[in-house]
């Protein structure tokens, strides 16, 4: 099961209690489902009973407990062991055995088969958006972006002048051009430092020059170069992989109803740190979604610091290539597998936001 998959279950869910009448209020278009959030549990969460609260004039967990019982109603044959309410109300779903490692292994394939178009849809298909032209050098980027954005959901957007929606992040410092931002930054350092921050606050430009150029010092806390350090590790992986014979593939997941005698085995990307990541990937495509619908390029941004992070604690603690005369095994296979699919998910992020994702740095 895939967090789209869980999604659709979540939102037949919300139809048949709204349905039911035990949940006033509209069906919404679509349900969010990710990570959990810290405190939460299980395998992935959803703030779907917040967002329904205020129109149903119920308490949050009052909503998360009447769906949490329409869940339970189909929760086995979903495949789903668990459904619990943690703070708020945020459902956290626990998936069972079996179907964990098909959600770990179905995301990574997904990944690798759709390679740069991983994460495009068509949920804004016959949209059509129409922005405004802007001048002023992070209101253009901003625009621009955020027409990228919006075509990998299918909308027909284009900026034309006259438009009425004009998108207006805080803008750079007064005086600042175009020309000096980008001769001072350089493209992707001027991108990122455009892009990242949310549109309500001042980027990193300006009269902290010193926080600007920051931006190119190579370390981890330098958001810009995480991400692009971690995609290079895993274009490093693969070389070294493919010197070593080694390709990159995934395990088939045990039948439904099957034990499983050798979880570690069956499931080598059960690690925390492997699911972590995996689950990051899984949240990719409603992250370009949400990306694109609010126009917040700088959600995509932080999402690609957050699996580039995850990235780089999963092949510390997953050692993707054997040491010495180990002989390469099946988890070492898909320990790789899902470095790919990590890669590519960087890769295609950046390329979205206008910065180069380097096979060396």
């Amino acid at each position: 099961m895939t967090p789209a998959e869980l999604s659709r279950t979540v939102l037949r869910a919300v139809r048949r209690a709204v349905a039911d009448d035990t949940l006033p209020g509209p069906v919404p278009d679509r349900v969010a489902v990710g990570p959990p959030r810290p405190g939460g549990r299980g395998d992935y969460a959803s703030n779907v009973a917040l967002r329904l609260a205020g129109p149903a004039g119920r308490p949050p967990r009052e909503v998360a407990e009447i769906l949490r019982t329409a869940l339970l109603e189909s929760a086995p044959a979903a495949g789903i062991d668990r459904v619990e309410i943690t703070g708020p109300g945020f459902l956290n779903f626990t998936l069972a055995p079996a179907v964990r490692t098909g959600a770990h292994t179905g995301v990574v394939r997904a990944v690798r088969a759709e390679g740069a178009r991983y994460g495009h849809g068509d949920a804004l298909a016959g949209t059509t958006v129409a922005l405004a032209p802007a001048t002023e050098p992070r209101a253009a980027l901003w625009t621009r972006t955020v027409i990228a954005l919006l075509r990998t959901q299918g909308a027909a957007a284009a900026t034309v002048p006259g438009a009425t929606e004009a998108l207006r992040p805080v803008p750079v410092a007064a005086g600042t051009t175009t020309e000096a931002l980008y001769g001072t930054l350089g493209t992707d350092a001027a991108h990122w430092a455009l892009l990242r921050p949310a549109a309500h606050d001042r980027p990193y430009t300006g009269p902290e020059a010193a926080r600007a150029l920051a931006l190119l010092v190579q370390r981890e806390s330098n958001g810009l170069f995480l991400v692009r350090y971690a995609h290079a590790r895993t274009r490093a992986l693969a070389r070294a992989a493919r010197h070593l014979g080694i390709t990159p593939e995934l395990p088939e997941p045990p039948a439904p109803g099957v034990p499983e005698t050798a979880p570690d085995a069956a499931d080598p990307l059960r690690a925390p740190e492997a699911a972590a990541l995996v689950r990051l990937l899984g949240a990719y495509p409603d992250v370009l979604a949400s990306a694109a619908r609010l126009r917040a390029p700088d959600r995509l941004a932080r999402h690609l610091e957050q699996t580039a992070d995850a990235f780089l604690r999963f092949q510390e603690s997953c050692r993707p290539l054997p040491l010495g005369d180990e002989k390469p095994s099946a988890a070492h296979r898909a320990r790789l597998a899902l470095a790919d699919a990590a890669g590519t998910v960087l890769a295609g992020g950046l390329s979205l936001l206008g910065v180069d994702a380097p096979e060396h740095l």
